[in-house]
């Protein structure tokens, strides 16, 4: 069995609430073993023999069915997570990266194309002063002035990209992995 991290889209924004008990206990009733929330935003560590893939559409029917609204689920391993926060290259320690609070590690379905990360770079340079790059299934995203007055949306970025993604800033993400080892 695998350790994984499931970061689940659109949990706790919008209208779409759901306590951390009732998640725990809807993945519980799916199957999922093991299974810890951590903070309120849609994280859940569990153990499952199966392949990522097969766990997200799990996660993401089960959401859909027992909350009724759409998420999309990103699987990671501890692995997997520890490396989208070392890759991050806005995150560290010196003038040139930037606070933990806003640098973020967007987790995406899939790895898109890289004209489209060029051009969105590209197109994104003259418009606000976040810093972009990507990762593997992962863009890493500096808000440098804050999320609530970017232009970086999620589904901007969905839109851009051509993938789905979710993204956990790099304090969480540290308090994340901290529980799955």
């Amino acid at each position: 069995m695998t350790r994984y991290l499931a970061l689940l889209g659109s949990i706790n924004i919008g209208g779409n609430r759901i306590k951390m008990v009732d998640l725990k206990a809807a993945l519980e009733g799916a199957g999922f073993k093991d299974v810890s929330t951590v903070a309120a935003s849609g994280n859940a560590i569990f153990s499952d023999a199966r392949d990522a893939a097969t766990l997200e559409a799990e996660l993401e029917n089960t959401v859909q069915g027992r909350f009724g609204f759409k998420s999309c689920a990103m699987v990671r391993t501890e692995t997997e997570v520890r490396e989208a926060i070392n890759a991050n290259p806005f995150h560290g320690t010196g003038p040139e990266h930037g606070s933990d609070r806003m640098v973020h590690s967007i987790f995406l379905s899939h790895q898109p194309e890289q004209p489209a990360v060029d051009a969105l770079i590209e197109e994104h340079r003259s418009k606000g002063s976040e810093r972009l790059a990507l990762g593997d299934r992962v863009l890493f995203l500096d808000y440098v002035h804050g999320v609530g007055v970017s232009d970086l949306s999620s589904k901007f970025l969905e839109r851009r990209l051509g993938c789905k993604g979710t993204a956990r800033n790099m304090n969480s993400l540290k308090n994340i992995l901290s529980k799955m080892v």
